[in-house]
């Protein structure tokens, strides 16, 4: 056939690892669902019967994790919708910086300097004012689809 050798190269990420796909009907209240390329935690689902045309449709009102926003989607049930992979993991408060950013502490002993103050109001008074009174601070961050965010707050005690 052919002498040539063909070289292709891959510019483009399929983001595979970022999301799963899950049948539409099997998705629940309280599980996590992609909706216009946001992360969102499901709060309420509802199923239409059948119509003429043969579909049930499931109708999906989510909140994306990271900005809080209501979002809402309808699928029907027996398509596939992707599901984020969502980690959620505790980390050790050592530093706040002036520009806004927290220097964590991993559980392998290094630091993680790469994630802003949340944009919660309650929850950066709570960081700042334990931080600021010498708290043994714990955050945790979760993380979906390559964003992470600081989400909860646990003191564990003064230094």
């Amino acid at each position: 056939m052919s002498d040539e050798e063909h070289h292709f190269e891959s510019k483009a990420d399929a983001g595979a690892s970022k999301t799963f796909p899950q049948q539409a009907g099997t998705i629940r209240k309280n599980g996590y669902i992609v909706i216009k390329a946001r992360p969102c935690k499901v709060v309420e689902v509802s199923t239409s019967k059948t119509g003429k045309h043969g579909h049930a449709k499931c109708h999906f009102v989510g909140i994306d994790i990271f900005t809080s926003k209501k979002l809402e989607d309808i699928v029907p049930s027996s398509h596939n919708c992707d599901v984020p992979h969502v980690t959620r993991t505790d980390y050790q408060l050592i530093d706040i910086s002036e520009d806004g950013f927290v220097s964590l502490l991993t559980e392998n002993g290094n630091t993680k300097d790469d994630l802003r103050l949340p944009t919660d109001e309650n929850l950066l008074t709570q960081i700042k004012d334990g931080f600021a009174e010498g708290k043994d601070l714990v955050v945790s961050v979760m993380s979906a689809m390559g964003e992470e965010q600081i989400c909860a707050l646990k003191d564990i005690g003064p230094k």
